[in-house]
């Protein structure tokens, strides 16, 4: 005779087989059945239900039997929902006896349940995952026996679970880092694969990317005489942003090669963009030619900024806002024109991204535009490679612990002195 706390060797076989194939990669419904149709034989009932807890809405959904929608019940809704709740067994001997049963029923095509054992799944540390029914036809048709072997069947389903839910966190993270190295090889090769040479002009531009991938690239070319320069930052990291900056990119390069000036490329490629992003995104970009015959640029700075000016008379740093609003946000009217700044001897045109004013301290503290224009007018004699290098190194300094939390992007145009 089989004590309360045993199982009888055909169950005890079965559930082996099934602890064997919990380790194989087999889908997760599949599994569940099988679970189920272990435990009708094992508790000797003649249905069993299992709900899953949906982890976005909060609700037991019933996954076996099949359903198409399936049920749902919220937690503390019926007897799936109570026994959510508390965690606790529960035998229900009399079904039509019980108020929250008939209140809620749970029955099965087939025939009418007269007997209910509620059995919740636990994951690590208590953490609900669902809840496993079994369905009887006779009154009082589960004993001791049975509120035994249910956990048991339980801890079971709890595992095929968590591995389910493991395999698809794998996933999901091995599919973010191939996007985010097709977005980050997209970034790279947007950039110059040397800097241009202009007459009279040191110039030099960095790009040291995080270990995710953002948005942010630059352009330094060298079109009909005048030198085109890019700083953009689009919003969000992956494949996205780094798509929709190269977008720009190449959407100016080819409006400057059909022959439209700054304003006419500015709008278009705006307004264009409007259109194509979704209403979520946009590009911070600084579009500007230097006139190295004239020693003049003049930009537009779409929501990027702030653009430093050193100015070597003065030994002090100018500070100009954005021209606009973020490139892609809304419609141009063409009403809008490039600012214009001159470069006197000695001057340096500093293009920074945030990922340098904004390089965060663990305190909470950012580097900022003060820390920048100390270092640029400290070393500003520097060729600008060099330069570039010593404001990154300062920003690190500064971070100390804390990590690189942004793409760092740089462009540094300085005229040399007479």
């Amino acid at each position: 005779m089989i004590s309360p706390n045993e199982i009888s060797r055909e169950s005890l076989v079965r559930i082996l087989e099934i602890m064997h194939r919990l380790a194989a990669p087999e889908a997760m419904p599949e599994l569940l059945r099988e679970i189920i149709e272990v435990g009708k034989v094992a508790i000797v009932a003649e249905a069993g239900v299992l709900w899953l807890l949906d982890r976005k809405s909060q609700q037991l959904v019933m996954v076996v039997p099949a359903a198409n929608p399936p049920a749902r019940l919220q937690l503390g809704e019926g007897w799936p929902g109570h026994c959510a709740s508390t965690h606790q067994c529960t035998n229900i001997h009399d079904c039509r006896e019980d108020d929250c049963f008939q209140q809620q029923p749970v029955q099965v095509d087939g025939f009418e349940t007269r007997s209910l054992l509620n059995v919740p799944i636990l994951g690590q540390e208590d953490s609900l995952l669902g809840v496993m029914q079994w369905l009887g036809t006779q009154v009082g048709q589960f004993d001791e026996h049975d509120e035994w072997i249910g956990p048991a069947l339980a801890a079971q389903a709890a595992i095929a679970i968590q591995h389910s839910y493991m395999t698809d966190e794998l996933l999901a993270n091995a599919i973010l880092e191939q996007e985010v190295a097709v977005a980050r090889e997209i970034q790279m090769s947007t950039l110059p694969k040397a800097m241009p040479r202009v007459r009279g002009y040191d110039l030099h531009g960095h790009f040291l990317p995080t270990d995710h991938t953002g948005g942010d690239l630059y352009d330094l070319v060298v079109l009909d005489g005048k030198l085109f320069m890019l700083l953009g930052d689009a919003t969000g990291h992956g494949f996205g942003p780094a798509l929709s900056a190269t977008q720009m990119q190449a959407m100016l390069r080819v409006a400057f090669r059909l022959g439209a000036d700054l304003d006419q490329a500015y709008m278009q490629v705006n307004n264009q963009l409007n259109e194509d992003l979704p209403d979520d995104r946009f590009i911070t970009a600084f579009i500007g030619f230097l006139d190295p015959a004239l020693h003049a640029v003049e930009f537009h700075s779409g929501g990027q900024g702030p653009i430093l000016h050193y100015k070597a008379a003065s030994g002090k740093c100018d500070w100009h806002k954005p021209t606009s609003f973020p490139v892609g946000i809304m419609e141009l009217d063409g009403t809008d024109r490039a600012r214009r700044l001159e470069l006197a001897p000695g001057d340096i045109l500093a293009l920074i991204s945030d990922g340098v004013y904004e390089y965060t301290r663990l305190d909470g503290s950012q580097f900022g535009e003060e820390r920048v224009a100390r270092v640029i007018m400290d070393d500003h004699s520097l060729p600008m490679a060099e330069l570039s290098q010593r404001l990154i190194d300062a920003a690190f300094e500064f971070g100390g612990a804390a990590p690189q939390a942004d793409d760092i992007t740089l462009v540094l145009v300085r005229r040399l002195p007479e």
